[in-house]
Formats: C-alpha cells, structure tokens, sequence
C-alpha cells in the first residue's frame, strides 16, 4: 500500500475512527490525540497489515488499543470534577438522551454497541476488531440493548 492509498482509507474511514474514540473517551482533545496516535502508528507499522481489505479493521483495533492507553495514562492525572462530567445539568442538555445513555454503559459493551449499531459493522466484523468470540459480541449487544432500553425509560421519566 503506498501513502496515496493510506492517506484515502485514512479519509474514508475518519468518521468511523472518530465514533470508536468517542465511544471510549470522553473529551473531544482526547478522542483527537488517540485518533492522530492510531493513525501515526498504522503508518509506521503498515507493513505488518497482511491483507488490504481488512485496512479499516486493523486500523481501528489500532484506535482501540491507543485509546486505552491514553485512558490508562490519564487515570492518575485527572481532576476530582471531571470524574463527574455528565452530572451538571449544564452538560446534560448539550448532548442527546440516547447519547448518555450510550455513554453510560460499561465500556465492553458500549464499544461493541457503537461498532454494530452506530458503523454498521456485522457480528463477524465486531469480532475481528474486538478480537472476541461472536458468541460474546451478541451476548454484549443484547445486554447493551436491555441496559439502554433501562436507561432510556428512566430518563423519561425522570424528564416528565
């Protein structure tokens, strides 16, 4: 692959790369940085990508692992207020109820949920990027919908 063609599948798979980032991360700078690392790495490592088609999978089982490791070295350097972000109603209504719900889950489940329902990706594909069996890409996308649904009815009515 040479960079005219990593540059276009780059292109075409930002919104994407950005979904999956947003998924785990909660600031927009994060969800950047990750996504610049992911993409740095892909590049420098582009020879180890065995089959082309399976660029975008690759790339962002890349995003993935960069995205935990940005959490991971952020942990010990975060302020007492920002572990609450999501509770000042000031920041409520910037973002929709199925987006907070969405953000709620528990991160095995919330990323499955944004690769099926939000990219479009199959159950096979989940399991590839995800490197898990299918069985638990399912079971992840049938709790994810049960807690949402949860979720998403008590919203309502603690809006009503």
């Amino acid at each position: 692959m040479n960079k005219n063609i990593f540059i276009e599948k780059v292109l075409e798979a930002e919104r994407t790369l950005y979904h999956v980032a947003k998924s785990i991360l909660l600031h927009d700078q994060d969800c950047e940085d990750a996504v610049q690392g992911a993409i740095l790495k892909a590049y420098d490592k582009l020879e180890t990508l065995k089959e082309e088609q399976y660029f975008k999978t690759w790339l962002i089982r890349i995003l993935i692992n960069e995205c935990y490791s940005l959490k991971r070295k952020k942990i010990t350097n975060v302020p007492y207020e920002e572990c609450f972000a999501f509770t000042k109603a000031d920041d409520k209504k910037d973002y929709s109820e199925l987006y907070l719900a969405i953000y709620k889950l528990p991160p095995r489940i919330r990323i499955t949920i944004v690769l099926y329902y939000v990219e479009g990706y199959s159950v096979e594909e989940v399991k590839k990027i995800l490197k898990i069996p299918s069985g638990t890409v399912k079971s992840r996308l049938a709790k994810g919908r049960k807690l949402l649904k949860i979720k998403l009815e008590h919203m309502e009515v603690t809006y009503e």
